[in-house]
């Protein structure tokens, strides 16, 4: 009999995160929006101008309402520590169900008390989808480098040059489209930077992606102040993505606006999270792509070209990232502004985080962050109780409790910012 027989087993309990998070926002929700908040209703619309047929109003009595997901929340809580004392997990559909009444109870407890008399669901969750189209494409520009084992910190960079040079050939060619093309070549530019020194010169990958971010926002600072600024009108007055409006779909109430009434872009986003979806986990191409992600040198011996295959990625992944820059200059304002992308690059760099280096996660982790974005947006316009500073912080400080509470779980590709030598 060996040692290890007699040792016994060692029980290793998950993390706390999770249950200690639901506690925490079940007493929140239970004390400070439901039994402290407001004694009024909160109502809400689903449909908004121009839809096909009209949805019937949602009321919630402000109170009331938030004391019952103030006790379902504090069950889920009870449960979540149990689920952990027996060494489980509580399930990924539990999670998002105590995300959502939270959410809602904050939604009920700001409505209620403010001075209006409904909130637009539809035009929330609309304008929602529209602020993350960015994200979703530097997102997908992270996954794409991180299944081949390249840490992209750039897509600041890229979206940042995307947004500048779209604005600016679009300017000068007076075609939208000209500027779109033109931001896919600036983000691909930006990216091939990061891969020779990070894949040929085995500079670390993080170091290049720090500088390339600033020195992207230094020479778009720069040329907008002695170019842009010169002569705007000639410069930085691009063409704008005209608004594609698909007919009868686009009049569905809530869905309508979101899938069928989008910019060129905003569709090219559905396309993008398809295709990198369909291409990593469908084709001999993202097999490959994750074998030289998860373990390069077993890659090389079955004759898969590594660092070839990562110069391929990351410049894809620039093209990628540079055309959801172009949505900043050509659909979003009307002209480039410094530091115009607000370091949405490194929000999308924590939704690959949160959506597990998975393109359908990841897209679903950005909708959540142009969600909390759009959110602050509107609830600081209609007034609420909640101080406007706060409210800015919003879509940041979503970022890092989701990123907190899931990277203890989540395990990217192996080889992930490793450089690779062949022997």
């Amino acid at each position: 009999m060996t040692t290890s027989t007699l040792q016994p087993a060692i029980n290793v309990l998950p993390s706390k995160k999770t249950p200690i998070i639901l506690s925490v926002i079940a007493v929140i929700v239970f004390f400070s929006f439901g039994l402290l908040g407001n004694d009024q209703s909160a109502h809400f619309t689903l449909d908004s101008a121009g839809d096909a047929f009209t949805l019937p109003e949602l009321v919630f009595p402000g109170r009331i309402t938030n004391i019952v997901f103030g006790v379902l929340l504090l069950a889920l809580a009870a449960y979540s520590w149990m689920q952990r004392k027996q060494g489980k997990m509580l399930a990924t559909w539990m999670v998002a169900v105590a995300a959502v009444l939270f959410v809602l109870g904050f939604l009920i407890w700001v409505v209620s008390g403010a001075n209006i008399n409904s909130i637009s669901l539809a035009s929330l969750l609309a304008g929602g989808v529209v602020l993350a189209v960015p994200l979703v494409f530097g997102s997908l520009s992270g996954v794409l480098c991180e299944r081949a084992g390249v840490v992209n910190i750039a897509i600041e960079g890229q979206l940042l040059g995307g947004a500048f040079t779209a604005a600016l050939v679009a300017s000068l060619t007076k075609n939208a489209f000209a500027g779109l093309i033109a931001a896919g070549l600036a983000g691909a530019l930006v990216s091939l930077v990061l891969a020779i020194f990070s894949i040929k010169y085995l500079v670390n990958q993080i170091i290049v992606g720090v500088v390339l971010n600033v020195l992207v926002s230094g020479i778009t600072g720069f040329l907008f102040t002695t170019v842009m600024q010169e002569d705007p009108e000639r410069f930085n007055s691009p063409a704008h993505l005209p608004v594609i409006d698909i007919p009868l779909l686009s009049s569905i109430p809530v869905i309508g606006p979101i899938l069928f009434k989008q910019s060129v872009v905003g569709y090219l986003m559905y396309i993008a999270v398809f295709l990198v979806w369909f291409g990593l986990f469908k084709t001999k191409w993202g097999l490959r792509v994750r074998a030289v992600g998860e373990h390069p040198k077993a890659a090389d011996t079955l004759g898969i070209k590594v660092n070839a295959i990562r110069f391929w990625n990351v410049t894809l992944g620039g093209i990628v990232a540079g055309i959801g820059g172009s949505f900043f200059t050509l659909v979003a304002i009307d002209s480039f502004t410094k530091e115009i992308s607000g370091g949405r690059g490194f929000i999308a760099l924590a939704a690959v985080i949160f959506g597990r280096w998975n393109p359908i996660g990841a897209f679903l982790a950005a909708l959540l962050f142009g969600f909390a974005d759009n959110l602050q947006v509107i609830l600081t316009i209609i007034g609420t109780p909640v101080p406007s500073q706060f409210m800015a912080m919003m879509p940041y400080l979503v970022t890092i409790f989701a990123v907190a509470g899931l990277v203890g779980r989540s395990r990217g590709p192996a080889a992930a910012g490793e450089p690779y030598v062949k022997e």
